[in-house]
């Protein structure tokens, strides 16, 4: 296994949207970097986050996981009117680790910090190399008809989708169709037997290296 440190890292100028979370910088040689966000209960912290950035690490991507500027006002709840100063926080922390590591950079998130990764990528199609989206919320759960897809014609960063076979907001086959709406190039890669969470306890100790490398492959 490839060593990973891990640190925190907290970027507060005047001015600025303030970036707080933790940086898993590879022992080797780095190839590329990843923010990775959140979704609308969670924080940084959340297990398949920390998972992630473990495994991306050790594929020499360094990744900075972080909170969203809501979760950083309120240590619980969900988002209220946050959207446009959250994506502020995003484009933020891209351009962060973008001049930390002079090479690409992808932007991702889980549930709520993909949505708001792929809203802001639609809007600044250059900000980011490719989007890593787990657990896109394609509509409330028992609500089909509420489609969370507005911005998907506008979106030219390659996407790669992460998607459980169970998740309530949005079926496999919702996901399909709905990609075919965005004009870049997307994936979808599902996992079986899981929902909303992605994680369970059979899959783990595998899913996070099976993400990292269907993202190494996806922007090789």
């Amino acid at each position: 296994m490839t060593d990973v440190r891990v640190h925190v890292f907290e970027d507060l100028i005047a001015g600025q949207p303030a970036v707080r979370g933790f940086l898993h910088a590879p022992a080797k040689a780095v190839s590329g970097g990843l923010v990775l966000t959140h979704g609308a209960g969670s924080n940084c912290n959340a297990p398949l986050l920390v998972a992630l950035a473990d495994a991306f690490g050790e594929k020499g991507i360094e990744v900075l996981r972080c909170d969203l500027p809501f979760r950083q006002l309120r240590p619980h709840g969900p988002p209220h009117g946050d959207a446009e100063r959250d994506q502020e926080g995003l484009r933020r922390a891209v351009e962060l680790l973008r001049a930390k590591i002079g090479g690409r950079v992808f932007l991702g998130g889980h549930s709520y910090g993909g949505r708001q990764s792929s809203i802001l990528a639609a809007a600044e199609p250059d900000l980011a190399d490719a989007l890593l989206l787990l657990s896109y919320p394609l509509h409330p759960p028992k609500n089909r008809a509420q489609l969370r897809t507005a911005h998907f014609a506008q979106l030219r960063t390659p996407a790669l989708f992460v998607h459980g076979a169970r998740d309530g907001f949005g079926t496999l086959d919702e996901m399909a169709a709905a990609l075919k709406l965005i004009p870049a190039r997307t994936q979808l890669l599902p996992v079986d037997a899981a929902g909303h969470e992605l994680l369970t306890l059979r899959n783990r100790a595998t899913l996070p290296h099976a993400i990292a490398a269907a993202l190494a492959a996806f922007v090789a």
